[in-house]
């Protein structure tokens, strides 16, 4: 390893976190901004060129998209996480090692996934809530989807390695890259060409190639690389492969459960839709729009955790506790910042963000209520992923697992079932389906009453571990 490079990742631990901060997270979250403005963006063109079907499709395929993402991330995160602690601990050579097992580990994925969804498309389609009349342009954006999770799982995983190795500013344009190339081929293909869903999903598989190839190439032939894809390196290795899962276990189960709760809630709405003057079709559209607005919103906080986590990783695996409870100060204080932006937006113009998206008459009011109240607690929401991601990096992924389960299945489900009786009860004149979004802000009061109990358990330990080294 030339000497620059180990330099580059080496500051990490003696540079001011402020700095580092501004560095990493502005390129993280411009990039994760730009992903989340494609699948708005995304939405737009469907739902003016498609109108409430195309959103209906877009919802109904989120399931599986969430899913693979979920795939993605357990190998990516878990092995960007452990070579950050083994560059912590000064032990670089592991680094290519680690970074070749989890190559191979993302084909082997991919093939699984990409099998498994053709196998069982008509089982995927019935769950994720299709009805009779969007049936067929569902199956046919799932099939383009997953004939590229290669690109996605390499792309969205390797990237985050990248960060880890001290260039954020060459994670950001390999990321942006690709979401540009996919907006631009979504305008042709869906508004100029005319070809609906299958239009889009192929403009994403495009879009995500570019990405995966940029990162490819960067780790395999780039001189500034830190560490490189070697081809010595592929072979997988039991305990790598086990500790690459178990690392990546709470980025997983955070992602996989959003992929359930996908699921359930299209379940509910086309059940609830059907009772209701909006109707399975209306409700599967408006709903989908506020959930992507929301991950919109999240992204951006998303960005800041993502960029606190190798300088977390780093200084705890080099036991400099100190610079571990700063990042996490600084860190939340970007958060909360961030989201008390998007909040103060979202509840100020609800109906203009709605007729973005195409959404008029009967559904318009709807999706303007459901953004308001379900996106409620944004500017404290990022404590429960910031505190998730902590464990995640310093080592501890049941305590990141179980963070990650509180909001998603712990709390969440029961209230999306729970909520649409007890919303009738509570107000009469309110309709069933208004309890799917009334769900959302108390599951994630819950949730950051929960991440706020551990995190205050953790800076304990720290602080206590801080007095011991005498510093």
């Amino acid at each position: 390893m030339e000497a620059k490079s180990k330099t580059q990742v080496d500051r990490l631990g003696t540079t001011k976190i402020s700095k580092l901060m501004v560095e990493f997270a502005i390129p993280s979250i411009i990039g994760l901004v730009v992903n989340g403005l494609y699948n708005i963006i995304n939405s737009i063109f469907l739902g003016q060129a498609v109108g409430p079907a195309g959103l209906a499709v877009a919802t109904i395929s989120m399931p599986i998209m969430v899913f693979s993402m979920s795939v993605g991330v357990l190998i990516g995160t878990g092995g960007n996480a452990l070579i950050a602690l083994r560059l912590g601990e000064g032990k670089h050579k592991d680094a290519e090692r680690i970074l070749g097992n989890a190559l191979t580990l993302t084909v082997i994925a991919a093939v699984i996934c990409t099998v498994g969804t053709f196998a069982f498309e008509d089982v995927i389609l019935g769950l994720s809530g299709a009805t009779e009349e969007v049936w067929a342009e569902s199956a046919v954006f799932i099939r383009i989807i997953a004939a590229g999770f290669i690109l996605q799982f390499f792309g969205m995983g390797f990237n985050n390695f990248i960060r880890t190795a001290g260039d954020p500013n060459r994670a950001l344009y390999t990321m942006v890259a690709g979401t540009i190339s996919c907006i631009i081929l979504n305008y042709f293909f869906v508004m100029v060409f005319g070809w609906g869903v299958a239009g889009s999903a192929m403009a994403t598989l495009l879009g995500q190639s570019i990405t995966a190839v940029l990162v490819f190439w960067y780790f395999a032939f780039s001189k500034k690389a830190p560490f490189k894809l070697k081809r010595e390196c592929l072979p997988l290795k039991l305990k790598l492969v086990r500790m690459i899962l178990v690392l990546g276990s709470a980025a997983f189960v955070l992602q996989f459960s959003n992929a359930i709760i996908n699921l359930f809630i299209n379940y509910q709405l086309v059940t609830l839709g059907a009772l209701s003057s909006l109707g399975s079709e209306g409700a599967l559209a408006s709903i989908g729009v506020v959930n992507r607005v929301a991950l919109f919103i999240f992204f951006p906080i998303m960005g800041v955790s993502i960029a606190a986590q190798p300088l977390f990783g780093y200084n705890y695996g080099a036991r400099n506790f100190k610079r571990v409870i700063k990042t996490f100060q600084i860190a939340m204080i970007w958060i909360v910042i961030i989201g008390v932006a998007f909040w103060v937006f979202v509840e100020l113009v609800p109906e203009p963000i709605a007729r973005l998206f195409g959404v008029k008459d009967d559904l318009l009011a709807f999706t303007a209520k459901a953004l308001a109240v379900q996106l409620f607690m944004i500017p404290v929401m990022g404590l429960q992923v910031l505190s998730s991601n902590y464990f995640q990096a310093s080592g501890q992924p049941l305590k990141s697992m179980f963070l990650s389960l509180t909001r998603q299945i712990l709390y969440l489900v029961p209230l999306i079932y729970f909520m649409p009786t007890l919303i009738t009860l509570i107000s009469p004149s309110s309709i069933p389906l208004e309890g799917i979004y009334y769900a959302y802000p108390i599951a994630d009061a819950l949730s950051i009453i929960t991440a706020v109990t551990f995190m205050f358990i953790e800076f304990k330990k720290l602080k206590a571990r801080i007095r011991e080294q005498g510093t």
